[in-house]
């Protein structure tokens, strides 16, 4: 009706509507308006014996509120329904029910089970059999069964973060049904088509149908993420939507790979355009730790773009044929590569001068690429090494020079054939004058660069011509010898510039453009590019480490994933076989993404001709209108009795004050309404539970916790030791805590506290697995805990090996994922947070305290690395700290100092002063190195 899905549930009752001017005739009459008439006697007698009053008519508007009202009853009478549900189904066959269950169905994934199974149902109810296939499938089993079957075929159907292969869906289901056609096809589409050509409509009407629909979900709200670019100054990235028709606007969301939000950016679509771009502003240090791309408030793969290692930050080896360099850097061919590439990279170089010995310590350093500077002839025995760690994935760049153009001809590392000698103003192969650059070709890494200005080239290397030296080359000069020549190899790739790395063959060193240049070759390569195992062949394959799911998580679930291939059947896109995610090993891997690069949402198109029924999702179908219909027929029927009552002048017979104590008593019960509770208020003063006074108390003190063992005296001496250093803290600091208290680490928040001392007792009850998961989430969280073992006294004088304690601490750490440790440096802020120490004593003073170790948790892939201010997740000691700090009720201390040195005691508190320093305040003690720096600066 009018394009509305409607239908009625009576529709005999409409005909009533045929009644309607009939109605009309009826309602224009009203009896006449009372008139108000002087009392006289005589006049009224007059009156009444005057004339016979006539009915008059009623207004027009009047009238026809009244045929409104009639016929809204009538429509309502006929029961209505808004998006009825089609219930019948086609007897000339099975239902063949096809569902898209790829990454574009997570939004709507219920109510497409919802819509699936009541067309089971209706199949249920007339005996038919049912055919269900989901698009997104590895495999089809399209046979016919009983709807029973459906039921629990759709119950284990899951949506995937994978593109529907329509291809395969229509193969088998042309085998199964061959020798028969269905009788009601229902497909619940996703409405993106797999490419602009998509024939999956026109395939399933090729299975002559008796009836089919098409039932259409959320797929046109679909974006995705289908680019990202890591630039020079941001990163840009791309996004499609399938609805183009209204002005849209996305946050995209960069996190790191604990899923933290570190940069953000604004995506803006216009009407009608279907592609927008974005960029996410950031440092390049900081665009280094982006591990994904979401966009926000939408959980999809789709929506979700993994970056691997190509995005990060790369190793960038260099290495000279010169061994003079340090005596003059301005004529050094590395001075300028390591400043080009000083913002981009992180270079290193040999500590060893011998080729021989040089290159394969670099290559054990697992560098993204390698830079030979002038470098000739190799050492024969790094030929094989450097070939395999090309075909591996790295990048070799070589630079021109005295040496390279003294070099044998076969050399295997030259991307091309060079000439015997360099072209030089007045050699043999000299040119009139210096020539310029050419314009960058179209394809290569500096397509879309600017021709710069300025840069002369004064001398080169030059290539033997061969057919395919033009493919090869990424940049020439005016006249066409090339500039910079390229060959892949493997996964890898030898990169030439056949100029010299210094300012005296060209211009080019000391322009910008050799900038970007390098910048966008290293921008090419992957960090570690070993990213197989060494020995394998130039096509090697990497496990699945990390899969997508369909909501745009990762999880370390690989499923029936294979290995994914980098040699040239490497998938552009995701595939069964690949599905998205990380491939590789914790220490390197690969992305890929479920859609390909630069790929473009687009509808699924319906051929000409193609006669479909489309059908609503469940979730809008079978909505009544009769209680709605009804409800605005009583409103107009109140409506129409008060404005009889006005022409009737009812109103103008009511005493004077009756609206002044009406809107006496409309004020007084607005005013009881604002003064009664709420029923919200309500709500929250019953909000309370037991123990919110404590944990609001427990916030606004900052008290010293210790984990409560299950040992009466070990729980008695921490609480005494912790309320010791209560004491000294507030004596001796401007911090003044709280008295301490014991947690039960099973059950208790513990974010509350900034460090929990725990004492290690190998006789008391060995904490639950649940309560180490506890603790290891606190230590995650930035939340440090101490171990303390006290076993150091028992240790004094023995040569046992691990003590009970420390067994008992080996079993609780082996379900901690703890950092590396190390002693505390002579130079760690620990030792001068507010007391300069040399030591942290407890009771003995033999145990060294052990803390994360700084070195390597910059590069620790562990969970639970620092997260707050530099500040360690762990401490471990065995001095018995607590035992020291313990005092009685008086003030006096419980347990003796072994020796017994009372210094030693005193050097314990310190230490204690100086863990709670540097809980409350991180690391900021290390910037005391820059406190000459900013003196001089303010003498000045």
């Amino acid at each position: 009706m009018f394009g509305i899905p409607l239908a009625f549930g009576a529709p005999a009752i409409l005909g009533a509507l045929l009644a309607l001017p009939l109605i009309w005739w009826l309602l224009k009459l009203t009896p006449p308006r009372p008139k108000a008439e002087v009392f006289p006697p005589l006049k009224i007698l007059a009156g009444v014996l005057k004339r016979e009053e006539t009915p008059s008519k009623s207004p027009w508007w009047l009238t026809l509120l009244r045929m409104l009202m009639a016929a809204i009853v009538i429509f309502a009478l006929a029961d209505p329904v808004m998006n009825p549900r089609n219930a019948t189904l086609s007897g000339d066959g099975p239902l063949l029910l096809v569902v898209d269950n790829g990454w574009a169905t997570v939004g709507d994934w219920d109510r497409r089970v919802e819509t699936a199974t009541a067309l089971i149902g209706d199949a249920a109810d007339r005996s038919l059999p049912v055919s269900i296939v989901f698009t997104a499938d590895p495999t089809h089993d399209a046979i016919p069964g009983t709807p029973a079957v459906a039921l629990e075929k759709l119950a284990a159907a899951t949506p995937r973060p994978l593109r529907p292969d329509r291809a395969r869906t229509i193969e088998a289901l042309r085998t199964t049904f061959s020798a028969q056609t269905p009788g009601t096809l229902a497909y619940v589409s996703d409405g993106i088509a797999r490419d602009a050509d998509d024939p999956f409509l026109s395939d399933l009407a090729s299975l002559s149908p008796a009836e089919f629909r098409i039932v259409e979900g959320d797929g046109a709200a679909s974006v995705a993420i289908t680019g990202a670019n890591n630039g020079s100054d941001a990163l840009t990235v791309t996004l499609s939507r399938l609805n183009a028709s209204e002005p849209r606007s996305l946050i995209v969301d960069a996190q790191d790979r604990q899923g933290r939000v570190i940069a953000s950016g604004q995506v803006d679509f216009a009407a009608g355009s279907t592609e927008a771009s974005g960029e996410i502003a950031a440092p390049f240090e900081l665009r280094n730790d982006f591990a994904r791309l979401s966009v926000a408030g939408i959980a999809s793969a789709g929506a979700t773009h993994l970056l691997d290692d190509g995005f990060r930050r790369r190793k960038v080896a260099l290495i000279s044929g010169d061994s003079g360099d340090g005596f003059q850097p301005l004529l050094s061919p590395l001075y300028y590569i390591e400043r080009a590439l000083g913002p981009y990279a992180d270079v290193v170089k040999p500590g060893q001068t011998d080729l021989a010995v040089a290159i394969p310590e670099i290559l054990n350093q697992n560098p993204s690429a390698l830079v030979l500077a002038d470098v000739g002839r190799l050492p024969a025995d790094v030929y094989d090494p450097l070939q395999a760690w090309i075909n591996r994935g790295g990048t070799l760049i070589r630079f021109a020079g005295p040496r390279l153009a003294a070099a044998p001809a076969d050399d295997p590392l030259v991307p091309v054939i060079l000439r015997q000698g360099e072209r030089a103003l007045g050699g043999a192969l000299s040119w009139a004058e210096p020539q310029p650059l050419a314009d960058f070709p179209t394809f290569g890494p500096f397509a879309g660069m600017p021709r710069p200005e300025g840069i002369l080239v004064k001398r080169q290397v030059l290539a033997e011509p061969t057919p395919d030296l033009a493919a090869r080359t990424w940049a020439s000069l005016a006249d066409g010898t090339p500039l910079v020549t390229v060959e892949e190899t493997g996964a890898g790739r030898i990169v030439l510039f056949h100029v010299s790395a210094e300012a005296t063959w060209s211009d080019l060193p000391i322009s910008g453009t050799f900038v970007e240049m390098l910048r966008r070759i290293v921008q090419l390569t992957r960090v570690g590019a070993a990213e197989a195992q060494a020995g394998q062949a130039t096509a090697p394959s990497l496990p699945p480490f990390r899969l997508l799911t369909e909501r745009g998580a990762l999880t370390a679930e690989a499923g029936a994933a294979k290995p994914l291939s980098l040699g040239p059947d490497r998938p552009e896109a995701a595939t069964f076989d690949n599905p998205p995610g990380l491939y590789g090993t914790e220490d390197g891997f690969t992305a890929l993404n479920l859609l390909p690069a630069d790929a473009t949402l687009r509808p699924l198109p319906s051929p000409a001709g193609l006669t479909v029924t489309r059908d609503p999702m469940a979730g809008t179908a079978a909505t009544p209108l009769k209680p709605g219909l009804l409800t605005l027929a009583f409103l107009l029927l109140v409506i129409d009795s008060l404005i009889v009552l006005f022409m009737g002048g009812a109103f103008s017979r009511m005493p004077k004050r009756a609206p002044a104590a009406a809107a006496s008593i409309l004020t007084l019960a607005v005013a009881l309404a604002a003064v009664a509770p709420s029923g919200q208020a309500l709500a929250q003063s019953s909000d309370a539970k037991p123990g919110d006074e404590q944990i609001l108390e427990r916030l606004d003190n900052t008290h010293l916790a210790y984990v409560i063992t299950g040992e009466a005296e070990v729980d008695r001496l921490s609480e005494q030791g912790l309320a010791g250093l209560t004491d000294f803290l507030t004596y001796r600091t401007t911090l003044e805590p709280a008295p301490p208290v014991g947690v039960d680490i099973s059950k208790d928040e513990l974010s509350f506290y900034p460090i929990i001392f725990w004492p290690i007792s190998a006789t008391a009850p060995m904490p639950s697995a649940s309560a180490i998961s506890r603790i290891d989430a606190y230590m995650r969280a930035g939340g440090t805990v101490l171990f303390d073992t006290r076993d150091q006294g028992s240790m004094l004088g023995t040569d046992t090996g691990t003590s009970p304690n420390g067994e008992r601490l080996q079993a609780i750490l082996a379900n901690i994922d703890i950092p590396p440790l190390e002693p505390v440096p002579s130079d760690h802020v620990l030792t001068r947070a507010f007391y300069l120490l040399q030591g942290f004593p407890g009771r003995y003073s033999g145990s060294p305290l052990w803390v994360e170790s700084r070195q390597e948790a910059q590069s620790s892939n562990s969970a639970v690395a620092s997260s707050g201010d530099g500040v360690t997740p762990i401490m471990i000691t065995g001095n018995d700290l607590m035992g020291a700090w313990a005092i009685d009720a008086n003030g006096a201390s419980v347990l003796p100092v072994v020796p017994a040195d009372e210094m030693q005691r005193e050097m314990s508190f310190r230490s204690g002063v100086n863990i709670m320093m540097y809980m409350l305040t991180g690391n900021y003690k290390a910037d005391q190195v820059h406190v000459p720096a900013l003196l001089e600066r303010l003498g000045q």
